[in-house]
């Protein structure tokens, strides 16, 4: 199978290429080398060797047709990634996610092309808050709290119908999209894109929501990547990991090495084609938790900063029901939260990591969005 990478010089696209080319695959990455996280354009010293590497833009038509020449099958990784950043860089996350993909999409309808199937990467940030349960009034898709509850310190939902604490429950496929940053909006565009194109062009089409990444070779020197990587880049550093509100607020961890085994799944199985996926652990863990869990691996006595601030339209839960793809793929994550936050102390001890976290933390205070 030639097998096309956009991103794949990136963080889960180079484990995606990885493993393509172990199974025998024929290989393109086609990846900008963006600045913000290959320091001054340079290829990083994972890229697999065996894989063939174009250097270009999504952006760019021209250079996007020339890379899908002959690829049966497209893994569609490359995006702006960072839900802060794109409150405030709104065009350039508009072009690179939701143009770029609107080329790919366009090549696809209008040029000959040997495609035979697209899996592309969405988000769960596109859900906004998760689903919560009531123990009266049963499960509950939850608004975004109010400028009003969080000045307040109210940092739990409440129930709308009794004004009880509630607590975090999974977030299936079908749950109401609640788009409140550019970049979920970007990242559901590409997804709904991606399969509304594909259908209307009989080309298989499979759409992950990747909840929270984490694993080696992410960024520990981009301030907009994962808050794994962040608290890294802070720790590595000798500071106190920052947290906003009271550190309860909770997400679903997923290893990238989980991830890529999704994808494998997807360009395998034509039970895939026309669906969305959550990929997650269905597990819930807190950012005060993973700040100490983190410090204890690395084996420094450093306590998170837990500021009582908070983000405009940050969500308080949300954990991925993967009842569909368990189903559907038979897929089941295989690395355990310490298991892979071992991995990727282990691998950030050889790592250069510059912690811009006060930069891009004053650039949000600057644009009024904390």
């Amino acid at each position: 199978m030639k097998a096309l990478v956009t991103g794949g010089a990136g963080f889960i696209g180079s484990y995606i290429v990885d493993e393509l080319v172990r199974r025998g695959h024929s290989v393109r990455i086609f990846d900008s080398l963006d600045p913000q996280v290959h320091a001054n354009r340079d290829k990083p010293d994972y890229l697999n060797p065996e894989a063939e590497f174009i250097q270009g833009d999504v952006r760019d038509k021209d250079a996007l047709q020339k890379a899908l020449q002959d690829q049966e099958v497209v893994f569609h990784k490359a995006a702006a990634v960072g839900v802060g950043q794109s409150q405030y860089r709104i065009k350039h996350y508009v072009d690179v996610n939701t143009g770029g993909t609107a080329n790919l999409l366009d090549l696809l309808a209008n040029t000959n092309h040997s495609v035979q199937k697209l899996i592309v990467a969405s988000s769960q940030t596109s859900y906004g808050e998760g689903y919560c349960e009531c123990s009266d009034h049963g499960r509950i898709k939850p608004e975004y709290r109010s400028e009003e509850q969080l000045q307040n310190n109210r940092w739990e939902h409440e129930c709308p119908h009794c004004g009880a604490v509630m607590k975090t429950v999974p977030t299936p496929e079908d749950a109401p999209l609640a788009c409140k940053s550019i970049y979920a909006l970007t990242k559901r565009d590409q997804e709904d894109m991606s399969l509304s194109i594909g259908g209307v062009y009989k080309i298989p089409v499979a759409a992950f929501r990747y909840f929270n990444v984490y694993g080696p070779r992410q960024s520990l020197s981009n301030p907009y990547t994962g808050v794994i990587a962040i608290f890294m880049s802070r720790l590595a550093n000798g500071k106190q990991p920052v947290i906003y509100e009271d550190g309860r607020q909770s997400r679903d961890f997923i290893s990238v090495h989980d991830i890529v085994q999704a994808n494998m799944l997807a360009m395998e199985k034509e039970a895939a084609n026309g669906l969305v996926f959550n990929v997650g652990s269905e597990k819930a863990t807190s950012i005060r938790e993973i700040a100490l869990l983190l410090a204890e691996i690395y084996g420094v006595n450093i306590q998170p900063e837990i500021t009582g601030q908070y983000r405009k339209n940050d969500t308080r839960h949300c954990t991925a029901d993967i009842s569909r793809i368990r189903a559907v793929l038979s897929f089941q994550p295989s690395v355990s939260l310490r298991q892979g936050l071992q991995e990727v102390v282990d691998w950030s001890r050889g790592v250069k990591a510059e912690d811009h976290f006060e930069k891009a933390a004053r650039e949000l205070s600057e644009k009024g969005l904390v």
